[in-house]
């Protein structure tokens, strides 16, 4: 029986097919889950798992068409997202009082005109989300505010940091999770 060694790649090759590959195609599979789900945060997620997957493989190098394997995979992670119980968004947060409904997101962005009671609501709900972006450990919430407060892509972020694009997305993901199960815990609150 024949044994077959298998040679790794270099990291630092590895690290720059992804990058280039982050280059080719971040805008077009964008562009083409975007249409296919509700919200750009969940077209975000997905494209964020399509990279953490890609950037996991071990054998890069072998993949004949890099851009069939991308977009199939992306199918699948959207595919995926429909099968599986939908995480609820800032969108979805509704707060009900006697005046009607309002999203957690409208509330957070209105204006200094709605009234001190409104106003209050609002900036305890900005507090909430301040306390749980400063549990996060430094490194998630570091990539957390500079990818969706200063909107710098993650490949900009690996670049400053760094690191590699595997383990920006890891920390990104772990961010959104908390923030996410803060902010149900934070409607459930409100709903109560």
């Amino acid at each position: 029986m024949e044994v077959v060694e298998k040679i790794t790649m270099p990291q630092k090759e590895k690290e720059s097919i992804i990058s280039q590959t982050v280059s080719n195609y971040g805008g077009k599979l964008m562009s083409y889950i975007r249409p296919k789900v509700k919200n750009t945060e969940d077209a975000e997620d997905i494209l964020q798992e399509v990279w953490y997957q890609f950037s996991s493989l071990t054998n890069l190098s072998e993949i004949v068409n890099v851009g069939g394997w991308l977009y199939r995979v992306t199918a699948n992670k959207i595919t995926d997202r429909y099968r599986k119980k939908k995480t609820e968004n800032l969108e979805d947060f509704v707060y009900e009082d006697e005046d009607g409904s309002f999203s957690i997101k409208d509330i957070l962005l209105m204006d200094d005109s709605a009234g001190p009671e409104v106003k209050m609501f609002q900036d305890e709900i900005w507090k909430k989300l301040f306390e749980a972006l400063d549990e996060l450990p430094e490194k998630q919430r570091l990539v957390y505010v500079e990818n969706e407060l200063n909107d710098k892509t993650l490949q900009e972020i690996a670049d400053e940091q760094g690191e590699n694009i595997k383990t920006i997305i890891s920390r990104k993901n772990y961010a959104v999770k908390h923030l996410r199960n803060r902010l149900r815990r934070l409607y459930e609150d409100l709903k109560s």
